[in-house]
């Protein structure tokens, strides 16, 4: 799958602008704030309908115009191409349309043109909380398992009704254990479900994952991601009970998936205390071009998939493998942003690929 070119008009920086894309390589350069990134989340707005930044619709149209829209031009495998457009109008509902055709749920249009994006926000993998990490996950395993997700939709609705009720019995210094039941058979049938679909997917996901770390950081490192649920070695049913009066006094579940956690080392040690901001820059890399082969595996054609600004904090050495392995026929379309021209360029000069060059600045640009 390609993208052969898109159109903004009024988004974000940008008034006006038309950009024809190589079918392999388009990096973006310039200094910051030029409007790089903002091209990168027009293509992600294309993906998902959303932004990848800013939630906010309204707050992606250019100040003092009235609406903004973006449109693109995909092709899979050869079939004939697709218009895509999202147009936000100020006071009015999101458009989003294929072929001139409007949908009429946004759900129904998600996962036909998968994308991956790598940003230095994903560092909050690493450095945030647990609830980051299962998010990560989930979003992954979510596209393509409909049954996984509405099971995590019911469990998180059963953990919400029943720490309304702990909180509820504390208030009123009452306790009701058959109230307390019913929540609690919904986790325990709900719990292990989710428990073995990530499980499943963790254990197919790791040998990639720690293939793509050895190749960007060199055989004299090694990266492992653990999973860590409580329902590796007791069940859903046990824990409860286990754990019901703590739950009380507490007022909330303590136990379950949603406790879920993935451990992320770097030779032996954790990577938020231990590793440099290389290492933990190349296992997020890593970890996202393995969800890109986990996607291209699911469905058949090469996603999209958009850097930008990871280089940063990575030396040469790195900067260059991670261009060869997205280089190769493996990878499909690459949209790079970075602020220097002279990185990019090193990291490409004993590539042969197709590959264009643009400079961005103050919302405008040259193809170099």
């Amino acid at each position: 799958m390609i993208i052969e070119k898109i159109e903004l008009a009024n988004f974000k920086n940008y008034t006006q602008a038309e950009i024809e894309f190589s079918a392999r390589v388009n990096c973006f350069l310039g200094p910051n704030g030029a409007g790089k990134t903002n091209i990168l989340d027009a293509l992600y707005y294309l993906s998902f309908c959303k932004s990848y930044f800013n939630p906010v619709d309204s707050q992606n149209i250019k100040r003092g115009e009235e609406y903004f829209r973006v449109s693109g031009v995909y092709r899979k495998n050869g079939s004939s191409p697709d218009t895509l457009q999202v147009l936000m109008k100020r006071n009015h509902r999101k458009q989003v349309k294929r072929n001139n055709k409007e949908y009429d749920r946004l759900a129904d249009h998600i996962g036909l043109y998968p994308l991956v994006m790598v940003t230095p926000s994903d560092n909050g993998l690493i450095h945030h909380g647990s609830e980051e990490r299962r998010k990560f996950i989930d979003g992954i395993i979510s596209q393509f398992d409909k049954n996984y997700l509405n099971v995590l939709l019911n469990y998180n609705k059963a953990i919400q009704q029943r720490n309304a009720l702990l909180k509820s019995f504390a208030e009123k210094g009452s306790y009701d254990p058959l109230s307390i039941d019913i929540w609690d058979q919904k986790l325990i049938r709900l719990a292990p479900q989710i428990q073995a679909a990530r499980k499943s997917f963790i254990d197919s996901f790791i040998p990639v994952f720690e293939k793509y770390f050895r190749f960007i950081a060199g055989s004299n490192e090694s990266a492992k991601l653990k999973f860590e649920s409580q329902l590796n070695n007791q069940t859903m049913e046990h824990l409860l009970k286990q754990h019901n009066d703590k739950d009380r006094i507490l007022k909330y579940t303590t136990v379950g998936p949603h406790k879920d956690d993935f451990e992320f080392e770097i030779n032996g040690f954790p990577l938020k205390k231990f590793g440099s901001q290389g290492q933990q820059k190349s296992f997020v890399v890593a970890a996202k071009l393995a969800q890109y082969e986990h996607i291209k595996n699911v469905k058949g054609y090469n996603p999209i998939i958009l850097m930008d600004d990871i280089f940063d904090k990575l030396d040469q050495k790195r900067v260059e493998q991670i261009m060869v392995l997205v280089s190769e026929n493996n990878f499909g379309q690459i949209f790079i942003t970075d602020t220097q021209q002279e990185r990019i360029e090193a990291a490409f000069e004993n590539i042969n690929t197709d590959k264009r060059f643009f400079y961005v600045e103050n919302a405008g640009l040259t193809q170099l």
